[in-house]
């Protein structure tokens, strides 16, 4: 045995992936998982990986509450965490079995909705923002009104995510109220706007990184890791951050309560809390992940990427959002079941 197969032997061994055999049921957000970080996976373990997407997070959570999903892993917007926990559909971790949960980042370890990490673990982070084909309109892209109130340039030709609590934000900022606001007038403004503005959008869509890239769409609502994608493959794309406020997001993984394939899942989740393949997930969906070290081994491209690195005049318009509750709930979930209709 040559020296670089009995390195990767030891390697695979004082990890405790070596042959671990089995399968794994992973429920993600679709085109969000590096196939290159699977493979890795796979050789490492034997563990057989079987990705399902979703496009939102109420349709996850629904998902699952409607039981016997058959997954073992799901990755939930932070907001969402503790409504999985609060449901019983996930379980506590046992950290004993996750030596990589040292490499969790400080900033994201004690976080509001998840304390000392005991029922989450880091996935990617970013911004919600607009993507614009900058040929298709010159003006400013740093603002929610490409949405909410679109220049003649790009009416019919807009596409709005289908995921409520970003959309809500922004268009709740960009009207002059708080993110999760109780304010039954600020919010009839909201759905007001919402509606007058949708007769000029031409989709609610998910897949943003191929519409943008192809011109088949010359703007939409989007996160900043799709945009770059998006960039990379049309130069005319561009990110905005909105002057008005966007807002900023972490997807966690959690622990199904019913997953059936327990070990599987921790050898996973341990995996991507190491930095190289943490790394490889930002490489591919080109988001900020939340582990320690895992700069050394992102691409060039990222550090100083527009998306990536937001400009300074923008930073202080950038509020971390968590799921509303209560009455904020009930006006944002009323409004978006009619902006679906």
């Amino acid at each position: 045995m040559n020296k670089t197969l009995i390195a990767t032997a030891l390697l695979l061994a004082s990890t405790s992936l070596a042959s671990a055999g089995g399968e794994l049921f992973l429920y993600n957000w679709g085109n969000y998982t590096s196939p290159e970080m699977i493979t890795k996976f796979e050789a490492a373990t034997g563990i057989k990986v079987t990705i399902t997407d979703f496009d939102s997070n109420d349709t996850a959570l629904a998902k699952i509450e409607a039981g016997a999903s058959g997954f073992d892993l799901v990755v939930p917007s932070a907001g969402f965490v503790s409504i999985y926990a609060e449901k019983g559909l996930i379980q506590k971790l046992d950290l004993a079995r996750l030596p990589n949960h040292k490499n969790i980042a400080p900033e994201w370890m004690d976080v509001t909705w998840d304390a000392g990490r005991e029922w989450s673990v880091p996935w990617q982070w970013g911004s919600t923002g607009m993507s614009v084909n900058t040929k298709v309109y010159t003006g400013d892209i740093n603002t929610s009104a490409i949405f909410m109130e679109p220049p003649p340039e790009l009416a019919g030709k807009i596409n709005v995510v289908p995921e409520m609590g970003d959309v809500l934000a922004l268009a709740t900022m960009y009207e002059g109220g708080e993110v999760c606001s109780e304010d039954a007038e600020v919010m009839k403004k909201v759905r007001d706007a919402l509606l007058a503005a949708k007769a000029k959008w031409i989709a609610m869509d998910y897949s943003t990184v191929e519409k943008m890239s192809n011109n088949d769409y010359a703007a939409t609502v989007d996160w900043n890791g799709a945009s770059m994608r998006s960039r990379l493959a049309n130069p005319d794309v561009a990110y905005g951050y909105p002057r008005e406020g966007f807002d900023l997001w972490m997807d966690n993984v959690v622990l199904l309560s019913d997953a059936k394939n327990v070990d599987s899942a921790y050898l996973f989740m341990d995996f991507i809390m190491a930095p190289e393949n943490a790394a490889m997930l930002s490489a591919f969906a080109r988001y900020a992940n939340g582990i320690s070290g895992s700069d050394a081994f992102m691409p060039a491209d990222m550090k100083d990427a527009p998306e990536i690195v937001t400009p300074a005049e923008f930073a202080a318009n950038g509020h971390f959002v968590l799921t509303c509750t209560g009455k904020a709930l009930e006006y944002q979930t009323a409004i978006w079941t009619e902006l679906q209709k």
